[in-house]
């Protein structure tokens, strides 16, 4: 029996075609720019973290939302490395900062995608940016949805990414197994959305993407 929050589960044709005409690749504006206030991102489940992003550095940033073309789309998603001294051990998609080489934010998040997992961009057809996302550290990351063939094969970069593995994507679109949760951070009570997989536990940036996703094709 579903709540509230319950969301009519797509088929893979009907989520690929509702992207293609809902997104596009026209980069969203104010990645770089200090005078725009991306609407998505922590501060949305937590406004006092609007205040803490606007006095660091801005960091551009990109991440792939692979949705893979199963029957039942799945989305692959990674567990970093517990040793790298950021996010530690935390859910998340492939992707990093922005660098000056790369062409597009779309080409950042398919050389991370490659770097951290292996994950060959023939397989990968890029279907639209989603809204560009604000970190309480800075980051502005623009998360790229991408139609990913099935038949890859991975190869994780162990020094940044401790395993991969594949979530229903009607798991995690249906909104009654969002939850909002709180934590203590730097001497504050910081809140964040999660969601429970298993023994996975999706939570902060991801969860905040993936509720963005939500949004954009879901309603």
């Amino acid at each position: 029996m579903h709540g509230a929050g319950a969301t009519q589960a797509m088929t893979a044709d009907e989520f690929f075609a509702r992207a293609r005409t809902r997104l596009t690749l026209d980069v969203p504006p104010g990645i770089a720019d200090p005078n725009i206030t991306p609407a998505h991102g922590d501060h949305v489940a937590d406004p006092v973290m609007e205040k803490i992003a606007a006095v660091r550095p801005i960091r551009p940033a990109a991440v792939l939302v692979p949705v893979v073309d199963h029957p039942e789309p799945t989305v692959l998603l990674t567990q970093r490395a517990q040793h790298l001294p950021d996010h530690a051990g935390q859910v998340s998609f492939p992707g990093g900062k922005i660098d000056q080489s790369d062409a597009s934010p779309l080409a950042s998040a398919l050389r991370e995608a490659d770097e951290e997992i292996g994950l060959d961009r023939q397989f990968v057809e890029p279907l639209g940016y989603l809204d560009l996302y604000m970190t309480t550290l800075g980051y502005r990351i623009v998360p790229v949805v991408a139609r990913v063939k099935p038949g890859f094969t991975l190869t994780l970069n162990t020094s940044e990414v401790d395993a991969s593995f594949e979530v229903p994507l009607a798991f995690l679109m249906d909104q009654d197994n969002v939850q909002r949760h709180a934590r203590g951070w730097q001497g504050m009570t910081r809140h964040y959305y999660a969601i429970t997989f298993g023994e996975r536990y999706i939570w902060g940036v991801t969860a905040g993407i993936l509720r963005n996703l939500h949004e954009r094709i879901y309603r």
